[in-house]
């Protein structure tokens, strides 16, 4: 097989397990680690910080954190800090953030696709180390650029991913961006969707890039001697999600009608209870379209799916009660 395996880190990981899938990517070659900042959880920059010094070879990107609560210059002296501790290994993963979270916070989604323009277009000139002056609907800067105070600044090759979904924040990274950090629960015959759309960007490009990078975190749960424990973990994770952000049914092929059982039992926030009596409501098929589980052998026959459809980093994001497990499972099946 030729894939390239990630590890998405989310909240589900207690900071122990974090650092030992960190350990586990890189005794295995492992391509990246992408520490998650959905929820009010914990912060990515930190967990990011911690992977890098702890690690050598294997790539740390955030998958991803939002263009509103972090100021576009604060964001860039971020990961240009992250920059200093693994120089070259550092991914800025950005989207646009989820709704409620994002109005119960105080910063509404508004011309989503709009202010991602603005935000990466300043992240890119101070990752340049360009003096910044910009006055536009989203984003003001007058002037600033990285500090040289302390040390002689240069610029950093800090490489820009979408966190997107939509066809034309898809788009918008073909035409400015690095790459793609393709979100969970999506299927294989989505990328044929999302390669048109990035490709609609790549060709107003004007600076002779022909193709940016496509990852994309996948939902899967190894259990070779019970393959059925994998699919309801995997199973349970898909109907937290249709009730809390409905929307995906859409992109992850689930019927209407499942979506309105589901939230007859709960919406957002919905309790580990109100899954477990939701979840019996959705088929295996609405499953294992969107997720690879089951025994390693099926997991890496679903992986090498999305390889083949055009993914050139599937990142493991790990269910059930031994993601390690998991990781290791899929590593050694690799081998």
């Amino acid at each position: 097989m030729t894939l390239k395996l990630g590890i998405h880190l989310g909240e589900r990981f207690t900071l122990a397990e974090t650092m030992r899938a960190a350990d586990i990517a890189e005794e295995n070659g492992f391509d990246s680690l992408w520490v998650a900042e959905g929820r009010l959880t914990r912060d990515a920059a930190t967990i990011m910080a911690l992977l890098a010094d702890r690690t050598e070879t294997v790539r740390i990107g955030s998958g991803v954190v939002n263009n509103k609560s972090r100021n576009a210059a604060l964001m860039a002296v971020t990961f240009k800090t992250l920059d200093e501790i693994a120089p070259e290994r550092i991914i800025l993963g950005v989207g646009a953030w989820w709704e409620p979270l994002a109005s119960k916070v105080g910063t509404p989604l508004r011309k989503p696709v709009a202010s991602m323009r603005e935000y990466v277009d300043v992240l890119q000139r101070f990752f340049r180390n360009e003096e910044v002056t910009v006055d536009g609907q989203f984003v003001q800067m007058d002037g600033v650029r990285f500090d040289r105070m302390y040390a002689e600044n240069a610029p950093v090759n800090i490489p820009i991913y979408a966190g997107a979904v939509g066809p034309r924040m898809l788009e918008l990274a073909g035409e400015v961006m690095d790459g793609v950090y393709l979100d969970f629960l999506l299927p294989v015959s989505y990328l044929d969707f999302a390669n048109a759309q990035i490709g609609k960007g790549i060709a107003k490009r004007t600076d002779g890039v022909g193709e940016i990078d496509i990852t994309q975190t996948i939902a899967v749960s190894v259990d070779d001697e019970d393959p059925r424990r994998a699919i309801d973990a995997c199973r349970h994770f898909l109907t937290m999600y249709l009730m809390q952000q409905p929307h995906i049914a859409e992109h992850a092929g689930v019927d209407r009608e499942v979506v309105a059982r589901i939230q007859e039992v709960a919406g957002w926030p919905a309790t580990p209870d109100d899954i477990s009596r939701a979840m019996v409501h959705v088929p295996d098929e609405a499953v294992l379209r969107v997720a690879a589980a089951g025994t390693t052998d099926d997991v890496l026959a679903q992986l090498e799916a999305y390889h083949r459809a055009g993914v050139r980093v599937t990142v493991l994001n790990p269910l059930g009660d031994d993601k390690l497990g998991t990781i290791e499972a899929v590593a050694k099946g690799l081998r």
